[in-house]
């Protein structure tokens, strides 16, 4: 089975740093990266506009590979999120 975090670098990499807008599941999100650390944290701000929803997560980039830590939400949420976004960043 495939660690689903295997591609984690590239989904984070494929958001831009600083504040981006992007349409993610037919709704519009806000999307905050922030890079601190000399590159070794990236956190992950998102809100979805018009509605309460928000979350937030880091990726520690440390030598035994890439660690998701979510911010009181799901991983899986976060996963799901971080794929659909590089696709939308991409397009």
């Amino acid at each position: 089975m495939t660690d689903p975090t295997d591609d984690l670098d590239a989904l984070i990499r494929a958001i831009p740093e600083g504040w981006s807008r992007a349409e993610i599941d037919g709704h519009s999100w806000a999307v905050t990266r922030t890079t601190r650390a000399g590159g070794k944290v990236i956190s992950v701000d998102a809100e979805q506009l018009g509605t309460s929803e928000q979350f937030g997560a880091n990726v520690w980039i440390t030598t035994d590979g890439t660690i998701l830590r979510p911010c009181e939400v799901p991983e899986e949420k976060v996963l799901h999120f971080l794929h659909a976004a590089a696709a939308a960043f991409s397009a």
